[in-house]
């Protein structure tokens, strides 16, 4: 296992927003009361993380407030590489022995689920994915130490996801990994009573 107080989160909140209509950042949309955006970070709040880090771009969310330092990616592409190499960036500069990346608006991720992540993961080449049935590997995902350097040469949109094809995987339901594209997305999640 690589225990949580040696490992950095890193928590991706960078993204454009692509997908969904709209001229804000859809991690500023409320869900269950609470923009997106904060849900996760929320939620990993009672795991002992040796430092937390979220990279953003164009959220309002105050990820200081819960306990984030934050990185502002001002890259013109804004890739989710680019985000991905400023959090290794980061890690590399406080000696963490891994990171975990999560993204932030996969808001149904749970702290249980992480700390499985972390407990499957062995030493400084750990490569650990999560996973649910029908679907491919995918964040949250621990990355040791020794893949720093892979993951700071990396280009482009999907990231690190040649890596965590090969990686080990840790299964969770599908309801918990789901991500939030558009507003379709963010709609199903609602409460019936909250949809018009």
């Amino acid at each position: 296992m690589i225990a949580a107080e040696h490992t950095i989160l890193v928590l991706l909140a960078a993204g454009k927003s692509a997908r969904f209509e709209g001229h804000r950042s859809k991690l500023d949309e409320p869900l269950d009361g609470v923009p997106l955006g904060l849900h996760a970070a929320q939620t990993l709040a009672s795991v002992p993380f040796r430092r937390r880090v979220a990279i953003v771009s164009r959220c309002r969310i105050d990820y200081t407030a819960h306990g984030f330092h934050t990185v502002e990616n001002d890259d013109s592409v804004g890739d989710m590489a680019s985000s991905l190499r400023l959090g290794v960036a980061d890690a590399q500069k406080h000696d963490a022995a891994a990171i975990l990346v999560a993204l932030a608006d996969m808001p149904r991720v749970t702290a249980a689920h992480v700390r499985r992540l972390l407990d499957t993961a062995q030493g400084p080449d750990a490569v650990v994915a999560s996973t649910s049935p029908n679907a491919p590997p995918r964040p949250p995902a621990v990355f040791g130490r020794h893949l720093f350097a892979p993951l700071l040469s990396l280009t482009g949109d999907h990231g690190a996801r040649d890596l965590i094809r090969t990686a080990g995987h840790v299964e969770a339901p599908a309801s918990e990994l789901v991500d939030i594209d558009t507003r379709d997305d963010l709609g199903a999640l609602q409460p019936s009573s909250s949809r018009t």
